[in-house]
């Protein structure tokens, strides 16, 4: 049976800490024995078994290939809905702002929201798993996840109330940077948040060191200085980016914090644990927004004057990304979805261009472009170089000319049994 797991992982760098699920494992597994039972039969030294075992092998690749193609097609979809869910979000909060100045209760609004986690996550249970269970023994089936004794107050404000705090502080002053600077270089700059996980899980965690994403942090870095540099440091533009930096960096310990303490989780409980935090904001910080009504520090007026399609476009919005985050990865690869969060920049960038006036020179686009690539240098996987190696002597294998006529098919003919076990491998 496949398991599915979650861990807080420095893939997804977006506008409100969220839990990064890992792909479906117990494939690779299952691939394997198949690999091995044919190289069994293969031994045998029967032609009529060699030829079932090729023909094993072609189908196992054809089926790979068509599960890999089928993923990569839903990743384009995850990339375009990841990116236009991002976007909007950042978009309709700041025209939000022109109407309802107030980023505390946006904030509060919109991770309210996180409650209806369990719930959608349940209605999928029924749909598809055979052993339904009722909602109480679902949820305490998901308890586990938090120890033997389940989500008890001790737990509670020990592991899960710090991640609330940590939630609402990343998007509150992501909001608040929003108020300040364009969306632009508020979505560019927060994408460090991911450089800054990775130099968290280093120190932190000691996570293995990549000299690669050394370099992508120092990039982004370097971005942040360009970004200050190009508007000419002045005062509102200098709290804007670090209003965006602190945000990127609550989120970033939030993902650390949550690797160190809590681990990993399955599908269900990460939707428990979203669910608990937008509960516990709606118990514990409703008090906060009353308070900022009548002291007029978030003033709006009667609740006539309160735009509320805007305020719900922006949750549902913020809800959507999240999902697509957290569960997406269970049809696609977690890369694209990433990539969808990098291509959110250059869509905000026109919609600032044609909505608003904003002065994209050199400077700055020099700043977006260093941020971008150092996001995408941080998505290579560990083993990078020695895949790249390992291509790069396959092509020099290929590219050898062969010797002798009976040698030269006896060489072709082991060589591509050679590369026919190997691709099986790589897929």
């Amino acid at each position: 049976m496949k398991k599915h797991s979650a861990r807080v992982a420095p893939l997804s760098a977006c506008n409100s800490p969220v839990l990064t699920l890992t792909k479906v494992e117990g494939e690779d597994r299952t691939r394997e024995t198949v690999v091995g039972t044919t190289d069994a039969q293969a031994a045998g030294g029967s032609s009529g078994a060699e030829a079932g075992t090729n023909r094993r092998r072609l189908h196992c690749c054809i089926r790979v290939t068509t599960v890999q193609v089928r993923k990569a097609l839903w990743g384009v979809v995850m990339v375009m809905c990841v990116c236009s869910s991002w976007a909007g979000a950042t978009q309709l909060a700041k025209l939000t702002f022109k109407q309802f100045d107030a980023p505390f209760t946006l904030t509060w609004f919109a991770t309210t929201w996180n409650c209806l986690f369990f719930p959608l996550y349940y209605i999928g249970h029924l749909c598809k798993s055979p052993e339904r269970q009722t909602p109480r023994q679902r949820f305490r089936e998901c308890c586990r996840f938090f120890g033997d004794d389940g989500l008890t107050p001790k737990v509670f404000f020990t592991k899960v109330a710090p991640f609330g705090l940590l939630w609402i502080l990343t998007n509150y002053l992501y909001l608040q940077a929003l108020r300040k600077i364009n969306t632009t270089d508020v979505s560019a700059l927060f994408c460090c948040n991911k450089a800054f996980v990775f130099l968290l899980s280093w120190i932190v965690l000691r996570d293995r060191f990549m000299g690669v994403r050394i370099v992508a942090a120092i990039l982004a870095i370097a971005g942040i200085v360009m970004m200050t540099y190009a508007d000419g440091f002045h005062s509102h533009s200098v709290i804007g980016i670090t209003l965006v930096v602190a945000s990127a960096s609550m989120s970033a310990l939030y993902k650390v914090l949550f690797k160190m303490v809590l681990g990993s989780a399955k599908f269900g409980e990460a939707a428990l644990f979203l669910s608990i935090v937008g509960s516990a904001n709606f118990v514990f910080i409703s008090i906060v927004p009353i308070i900022l009504y009548f002291t007029h520090v978030e003033y709006v007026g009667s609740p006539e004057n309160i735009p509320w399609a805007y305020l719900c476009g922006v949750a549902g919005l913020l809800f959507a990304f999240n999902i697509l985050v957290n569960f997406g990865i269970a049809i696609t690869y977690p890369t694209l979805i990433s990539l969808g969060i990098v291509l959110s920049v250059p869509v905000n960038a026109m919609v600032d261009f044609y909505t608003c006036e904003i002065d994209f020179n050199t400077v700055r686009i020099i700043a977006v472009f260093i941020i971008c690539l150092g996001f995408l240098m941080l998505l290579l996987p560990e083993d990078w170089d020695q895949c790249i190696i390992q291509l790069s002597m396959k092509l020099r294998k290929r590219d050898e000319p062969t010797e002798g006529g009976g040698e030269a098919g006896t060489t072709a003919g082991l060589n591509w049994r050679g590369r026919a076990r190997t691709s099986t491998l790589a897929h």
